[in-house]
């Protein structure tokens, strides 16, 4: 006999809009009871609207919220924790000087003036580190943490209370290690077994095929469909998210690579040894490597971001020097950081600032900046990267990861960089906005740039790279033509096999 399963959580008809934009439109979702369901949709689709919206951070404009039978048009922050609403950001919301104990119990530490039971808080952290399967000392100060430890404590403190009987967690793997993207799905499977709801956001599809029991695709703040993971497809979903289909993730390579452009020698500093390398004209080289082996202190030693101790930078064949970011700007070479929110962009600026603020010196006369030149180079470069926003005034912060992204580039791209390092270039953002960037790295590579990309995912690393340079342990351990590309090869190599 067919059981109706357990509804946990119910939305219906949920409308939210901002000045210009439809968040949420009449949008429905439904979480049954102990299983974990995925959405899935572009940057903007209205996901995060969504997941405020259930947590009573967001007010929608009508609809309802129904969760374990109670209905809401308007549900607080309080009235949600109380049902048992618990929500993984994707920021860190901690206390970087306090231990790990006291960032998970900081809500009982709050408003009381005695000392806080720090043992009683050491013993519990540890009892829910173990079952978790995880390692950690409960007194290790958060910002001594990798920032895939600091995901895990996030994790650890939604958990840890007892009432908690719906978990979002939005972009949970973004941070984490291939060791602790496993550890986190052990503890998935553990809170399901337990009846836990819990609505998953990824962009990473493999994850969702894995992990999740259903999945609701969203676009333009709607809720396009939703599907059992066991009978869809990777192209079904990608078309429903899109649109449209992308029939090739990776454009195909036609540019022939020119003379070198970049030349690293013996570069010592910042936890790496001894390492050379060069980039041609027309090239992207990309860097392989387990995290925490030393790419991105690698390549920031090139940028002037960290001290370099020993070796020498060769641009065009003539040696330079570069001691800070600055100079490396001036010679033509830039930089698109891992963490685009903390490093790439401005968020509480315009597009227009953001665009223009690594060349104000040279479109400014006497401090006074030329705005027709201020104004042409936004134009340009949001027409000429096609992001999405209603102009150039609009605030980075209010975009998408991936037009975010776009804004980033734009700043490189203004100041006529010739070398474009690109760390972890499509991190966080959806299938279709990176097949944005793919095109457009092949568009900056056809012209000439030089590109080096760090990244994380093996397909990408191997579908957009010319070469590989493999690194592990703070060294370079191997170097990989196109034709000699294998993943397992190159996870062997990294791992020092």
């Amino acid at each position: 006999m067919y059981m109706e399963p357990e509804i946990s959580l119910s939305c219906k008809e949920l409308v939210k809009t901002y000045p210009g934009v439809v968040a949420m439109d009449h949008l429905s979702f439904e979480l049954r009871k102990g299983e974990v369901h995925a959405l899935l949709g572009e940057n903007g689709a209205g996901k995060s609207t969504l997941i405020k919206s259930i947590a009573g951070v967001h007010t929608c404009d009508s609809g309802t919220i129904t969760i374990f039978g109670q209905e809401f048009t308007s549900i607080t922050p309080r009235q949600a924790k109380e049902l048992g609403v618990e929500v993984v950001y994707q920021e860190f919301n901690q206390m970087p000087s306090l231990s790990v104990a006291e960032n998970i119990f900081l809500t009982e530490i709050r408003g009381k003036r005695i000392l806080a039971d720090q043992k009683d808080f050491q013993r519990r952290a540890a009892a829910l580190f173990q079952e978790m399967h995880l390692d950690l000392d409960p007194k290790t100060k958060v910002k001594d943490l990798t920032n895939g430890y600091k995901q895990m404590v996030e994790i650890a403190k939604a958990i840890s209370k007892p009432t908690t009987k719906i978990l979002v967690l939005d972009e949970p793997t973004a941070p984490l290690t291939v060791d602790e993207v496993d550890i986190l799905f052990k503890i998935v499977w553990d809170l399901k077994a337990r009846g836990i709801s819990i609505i998953f956001i990824s962009h990473r599809m493999p994850e969702i095929f894995e992990i999740c029991d259903r999945v609701t695709v969203m676009r333009d703040g709607k809720s396009i469909k939703t599907l059992d993971v066991a009978g869809t497809t990777r192209e079904e979903l990608v078309s429903l998210m899109v649109g449209r289909e992308l029939t090739e993730n990776y454009p195909p390579r036609e540019t022939p690579i020119g003379e070198t452009v970049l030349e690293a020698r013996g570069l010592c500093g910042n936890g790496v040894e001894d390492i050379s390398f060069h980039v041609g004209k027309g090239e992207i080289l990309g860097f392989a490597g387990l995290v925490g082996t030393g790419r991105t202190e690698t390549l920031r030693l090139v940028y002037g971001a960290d001290k370099m101790e020993k070796g020498e930078l060769y641009l065009h064949g003539e040696k330079i020097s570069v001691h800070s970011p600055k100079d490396a700007l001036s010679k033509g070479i830039a930089l698109l950081p891992e963490d685009r929110k903390l490093q790439g962009v401005l968020l509480k600026m315009t597009l227009k600032a953001n665009i223009n603020i690594s060349v104000l010196k040279q479109i400014s006369a006497a401090t006074v900046v030329n705005r027709k030149k201020e104004n042409g180079n936004a134009t340009e470069y949001i027409q000429r990267l096609r992001v999405r926003t209603p102009s150039m005034y609009q605030l980075a912060g209010n975009l998408s990861g991936g037009n975010q992204q776009k804004v980033a580039l734009a700043k490189s791209l203004v100041a006529n960089a010739k070398v474009l390092i690109m760390d972890e270039p499509t991190r966080g953002i959806d299938v279709g906005a990176k097949q944005e960037i793919y095109d457009l790295m092949r568009e900056l590579s056809a012209a000439g740039m030089a590109i080096i990309m760090i990244s994380s995912e093996m397909d990408e690393l191997l579908g957009m790279s010319d070469r590989v340079m493999i690194m592990s342990e703070g060294r370079l351990a191997g170097e990989l033509s196109r034709e000699e590309f294998d993943q397992e090869r190159i996870l062997d190599i990294a791992s020092g096999k």
